[in-house]
């Protein structure tokens, strides 16, 4: 029954998402902007930017994309509407659902952003010599999903508050901070073209906060619900 109910969640997601168009074009606007302001500001004075400012501005770009993309999560639910889930599904079920499809959404915008960001910034990532990709695309994949899972939550939390916006950017901080730095270590590892056993407790501790995260959220949510 949970699974049908997470099932119809997400098409639900996936419909919402395609009749409010201008939501999603909205993200890849921005996603895009920002890539073209670095382009603008490194590449035409300074011709190349070395591996380490490579790395970090991708990862700034890609944290506040997913911030803009899972923060509407609950905070664009209106007091009706979340009502009216609260009697056709559990809690259980809609947690569940918002964090599946906030990641998928984050991973896809996140590759997308890798593509463009690779092409653009020329002496990028394509022109390192000795590069890991499939550890930096696991980087990617793993960072996404953690950035989704840890908004997702704090989205939950901040909608109950009467100035959410506000909230959700002050909750999410001290969450966030541990997992870029692990990820930044993980990506920065692969575009050394370390060994891969160098990188297995970044890789170790990802899978753990994003376990942990989901756990937490798929106990604490029915209680916030609730409320």
């Amino acid at each position: 029954m949970e699974k049908a109910q997470i099932f119809e969640l997400i098409k639900k997601e996936v419909l919402t998402e395609w009749r409010q168009r201008y939501a999603i074009n909205g993200m890849l606007l921005y996603l895009i902007s920002t890539i073209f302001v670095c382009y603008m500001s490194f590449n035409l004075k300074a011709g190349v930017i070395d591996n380490i400012t490579w790395n970090a501005l991708f990862w700034i770009i890609i944290l506040f994309t997913s911030v803009n993309t899972v923060a509407k999560s609950f905070i664009q639910e209106s007091q009706g509407r979340q009502l009216y889930f609260y009697s056709i599904a559990s809690p259980e079920a809609i947690i569940l659902s918002k964090v599946i499809y906030n990641t998928t959404l984050s991973v896809l915008l996140a590759l997308l952003g890798f593509v463009f960001y690779g092409l653009v910034m020329s002496g990028g990532v394509w022109n390192i010599e000795g590069m890991d990709y499939g550890y930096f695309l696991l980087a990617i994949i793993l960072g996404s999903m953690g950035f989704a899972s840890c908004l997702t939550m704090v989205s939950a939390i901040a909608s109950k508050a009467q100035n959410s916006t506000s909230l959700m950017a002050i909750l999410s901080f001290p969450v966030i901070i541990p997992l870029i730095l692990v990820v930044i270590k993980l990506s920065k590892n692969a575009m050394d073209g370390l060994d891969r056993a160098s990188s297995t407790d970044e890789i170790i501790t990802l899978l753990a906060i994003n376990t942990i995260t989901l756990a937490v959220s798929y106990i604490l949510f029915p209680y916030l619900w609730r409320s």
